[in-house]
């Protein structure tokens, strides 16, 4: 998955959200958080920045109260346990760079424990760019000077709380405890101070992958647990009991697999929390006026981040990236298809006929005898009174002229004459030998287009014959 993370982000981001909701495995949360949250495409497009910042000195004011704030982010993990040691060196690397990356902002103590996850699963330099990027992307503003965002959220969790449970929600609004009371530390520290530790790191799965919607499930989920019920009402009757009883939430409900559960059935979209947002700031700006800080556009999850912001082209050598195009609307393909299809039309052919190509070299054809009924020379071997004395050469078989036009013939329509008995000899051939002359060749040739010698005796027994099997009156007539 993560070797081709674009591809599994782009068409099957399902896919993605789901291994988030189990969880990711302990020995990829580093790398995957930092896919998740777009700090490996933010480092590759500031390469050699961190590494500047981390060389110069810093803003005396923010290095005092960083150094102040180091002590205490977790102290029983082996990173911070020790003053001095590699965790704290680099917790005060990354903070310091913040605050000179982000000089407008500076620095914040909810930062602290943000980092500080963030150095737990990845080197210093990826951490720099995770917490530029939850700060920037996931929750802009809350870092600011006035925590106007922060106050936003509040009111926005409040009325969403009226639809999850109106029974805590009537319960507060009753009290007038203002959200800024307990919702502070939740969200600006991602839970990460609140939550047992395994339930933090399935919240933050899910958190980089789906964006803040997550954080205001689980505020939801703990108010509804804490305050949703009459039985738990009855124990805190007044302000400072049930600010008391928000402190100290029943570790059952912060278990990792009952919060999970509960998280994912939470009916909140992000579109819930944008439309929710708009209606606040505008109530803001009709009783407070208009906000001092106008932070960017926040972004509800991953693949909203990573559509956003394409790596640059030679991170595309390691993971290529798909450029998504906005399907068009269906009048328009059909139009497109309708062209199509005419285009198909008009370029389609009508099958012609084949023409017939003469030949180049026609066969010579004899026009039909009249007179007499000779064999076909390429058939069969000619009349033995018909082969001419004189040499020819041996192929091709020799060709007859037609017979003059003066011989009085019978018609073809009569009765063709009976065969010869005697049998027909094979025609006798002469050989040329490869000495004979060209003006011998000629001669043979000439004298063998030359009319047979013994035709006129040919003609009178084919008529003797003709006339034998006819009557006396055809005879006259015919003779």
């Amino acid at each position: 998955m993560l070797s081709h993370w674009d591809k599994w982000m782009i068409k099957r981001f399902n896919k993605v959200r789901l291994r988030c909701q189990k969880g990711i495995p302990p020995a990829l949360r580093g790398r995957a958080w930092l896919y998740l949250s777009g700090g490996k495409v933010k480092r590759e497009q500031n390469q050699g920045k961190f590494q500047e910042l981390d060389s110069q000195p810093g803003d005396p004011k923010w290095l005092d109260v960083i150094e102040k704030d180091l002590h205490r982010q977790f102290p029983f993990h082996e990173m911070f346990v020790s003053r001095g040691g590699h965790g704290q060196q680099d917790l005060f690397r990354v903070l310091k760079a913040y605050t000179l990356y982000r000089p407008e902002e500076g620095y914040c103590q909810a930062q602290a424990p943000i980092a500080a996850v963030l150095l737990m699963h990845m080197p210093a330099e990826d951490a720099f760019w995770g917490l530029v990027q939850i700060c920037e992307k996931y929750l802009p503003g809350y870092y600011s000077p006035g925590l106007e965002a922060i106050q936003l959220d509040g009111e926005i969790l409040f009325a969403l709380l009226r639809r999850v449970s109106p029974l805590a929600f009537r319960h507060l609004e009753k009290h007038k405890i203002d959200p800024i009371l307990y919702m502070t530390e939740w969200f600006m520290c991602a839970f990460s101070r609140t939550l047992p530790w395994a339930s933090v790191l399935r919240v933050w799965d899910m958190f980089l992958c789906d964006g803040v919607k997550i954080i205001f499930r689980v505020g939801l989920v703990l108010l509804k647990c804490t305050l949703g019920t009459r039985e738990k009402l009855k124990t805190c009757q007044g302000l400072y009991e049930t600010m008391e009883l928000l402190r100290a939430i029943d570790p059952r409900y912060m278990q990792e697999g009952f919060l999970v559960r509960e998280i994912l059935e939470v009916p909140v979209t992000a579109r819930d929390v944008e439309k929710e947002h708009h209606t606040q700031v505008k109530r803001w700006k009709k009783n407070r006026g208009e906000l001092n800080f106008k932070p960017a556009p926040r972004m509800h999850g991953a693949r909203i981040i990573m559509l956003a912001e394409p790596p640059r082209r030679q991170d595309l050598q390691q993971n290529p990236t798909i450029v998504l195009e906005v399907p068009e609307p269906p009048q328009k393909l059909n139009k497109g298809k309708e062209e199509r299809k005419s285009k198909k039309k008009k370029s389609m052919k009508k099958p012609t006929a084949i023409e017939e190509i003469p030949n180049p070299y026609p066969l010579p054809t004899d026009p039909p005898s009249q007179s007499l009924n000779l064999p076909s020379p390429s058939l069969n071997p000619p009349s033995p009174s018909l082969n001419s004395s004189s040499p020819s050469l041996a192929t091709p078989p020799p060709t007859f002229d037609p017979p003059s036009p003066f011989l009085d013939l019978p018609s073809p329509s009569l009765a063709p004459p009976p065969p010869s008995s005697d049998p027909p000899s094979p025609p006798q051939y002469s050989s040329v030998t490869p000495e004979t002359s060209p003006e011998t060749e000629t001669n043979s040739n000439h004298q063998q287009s030359a009319p047979p010698t013994d035709l006129p005796a040919a003609k009178e027994s084919a008529l003797q014959q003709s006339t034998q099997s006819l009557s006396s009156s055809e005879q006259d007539t015919y003779l």
